[in-house]
């Protein structure tokens, strides 16, 4: 008999480690997914092309909130938990109610599910969502390729559209994210490559997404996704720590993993953390993994246009992972408009219309900002309707894109960015050159 699985996840991991080690696993049999964290991703069939031999219909996809019924309508033996960025709290309460339900609950570790590439790895990781990963990833980048290395960095999967279509994605140029309707979230993560010149890779089928990387790089950097562990055995491991949540290197699933995985430990954004954060930071690093090195590194801001800011009433939109799930109450919009003289950032709760209005209801901790959801176009038209009802002189955006390009705002928009700048030796570039690429 073939025990019974159901696996937790937010379309990402779950079906990388179903992919990796269940797929074509006689012993078991994966009877469901469950869905959380990202809007509208249930309800789904993991299709047949993609599950494999075993499954013909595929797989469904019910919300998390099904699976006390789910375990015992399919008399479920085992409930894998595949998603990231969970107070240790929470992970807890989840595998208390498997329990109570009958079923063992289970997490993954790397030697079950992490693939082994044929050119080198750099894992750029974080104990937290809106660290510092994905400018840390281009730092390498520019870093590798101006020694005349052939890079690709492959993002953490993020496929909310059509899966059988998503399966191995590819993003070099603005063209190849129309074509692939991508969403502000994927946005977030592929233009800032792709303005750099670096070639994206993402999807849901992570060995062929690495075997045709493979063709084109020297060196694959694996830019992670919120506080998840690498899908590939790194060569080079590095995580970034946040200090403005600087308790949460030790509480959070499974940032805690990185840090104990860790070679180079990041401890981004001293420029504008209180220092005491930091060395607790530091503190919690040498105590979980005293081998990793750590490095100190400020994220400077930079402003469009900032005395369009100064003396107005400045509307402050931020990534959404960070200030939702990733626990934040602002992020580089809001100190950036603080720091360019705003008369007033304004409250955007009163101006929110329909989804946006259900995220701040969830998220009660947000008060100051707006963050940038974009989850399928119903979403994007919400965020739209937002900001253009807000009573406000100009919007301040911290998101890692051109909302321009996705919204049409009645108000200028201007855009705040940021860089990864590691402060002291050893420098990133004594990191990288120390493995053999």
């Amino acid at each position: 008999m073939r025990s019974k699985v159901i696996i937790m996840g937010a379309a990402g991991r779950d079906f990388h480690n179903f992919n990796t080690y269940f797929r074509d696993n006689a012993n078991y049999e994966v009877v469901a997914f469950t869905a959380t964290q990202i809007p509208n991703i249930e309800s789904r069939k993991y299709p047949a092309s993609l599950a494999g031999k075993l499954y013909p219909n595929g797989i469904s996809i019910f919300p998390e909130k099904d699976l006390p019924e789910l375990i015992r309508k399919y008399d479920v033996e085992q409930v894998v938990l595949a998603y990231s960025d969970l107070s240790h709290v929470d992970v807890m309460h989840k595998a208390s109610l498997v329990n109570a339900c009958g079923a063992d609950f289970r997490l993954m570790g790397s030697n079950q599910t992490a693939l082994k590439s044929k050119v080198p790895v750099i894992a750029i990781c974080a104990v937290r969502t809106g660290a510092g990963k994905s400018q840390t990833t281009r730092a390498i980048a520019s870093m590798l390729r101006a020694s005349g290395k052939r890079v690709v960095a492959i993002r953490h999967p993020m496929p909310y559209g059509d899966l059988e279509k998503q399966a191995v994605q590819r993003f070099a140029t603005y063209a190849d994210l129309d074509k692939n309707d991508c969403t502000i979230e994927e946005r977030e993560e592929y233009e800032p490559h792709i303005d750099k010149g670096i070639i994206v890779y993402a999807g849901v089928d992570y060995e062929k997404i690495l075997r045709q990387a493979e063709k084109e790089a020297d060196v694959i950097l694996w830019d992670g996704g919120n506080n998840d562990t690498p899908f590939y055995v790194p060569d080079l491991h590095i995580v970034v720590a946040d200090p403005h949540r600087a308790e949460h290197t030790r509480l959070y699933y499974p940032g805690e993993t990185n840090i104990r995985m860790a070679d180079v430990v990041i401890i981004n954004k001293v420029d504008t953390a209180n220092p005491k954060d930091v060395d607790f930071v530091k503190d919690i690093v040498a105590q979980l993994n005293p081998k990793a090195k750590i490095l100190t590194a400020a994220s400077p801001l930079t402003v469009d246009d900032p005395k369009m800011i100064k003396g107005k009433r400045v509307l402050v939109i931020e990534d959404g992972p960070t200030v939702t799930h990733g626990g934040m109450k602002f992020g580089a919009g809001f100190i950036a408009a603080q720091k360019a003289g705003a008369k007033e950032i304004i409250d955007p709760r009163p101006y929110a219309v329909n989804s946006i209005k259900e995220t701040f209801e969830k998220y009660k901790h947000l008060e100051k900002v707006l963050p940038a959801m974009g989850y399928g176009n119903h979403q994007v038209k919400d965020l739209q309707d937002t900001i253009n009802a807000a009573k406000c002189d100009v919007v301040v955006s911290g998101t890692p894109i051109d909302l321009n390009r996705v919204i049409k705002a009645n108000k200028p928009i201007i855009r705040v960015r940021y860089e990864l700048q590691v402060l002291g030796e050893p420098t990133l570039e004594d990191i990288v050159k120390g493995v053999k690429l």
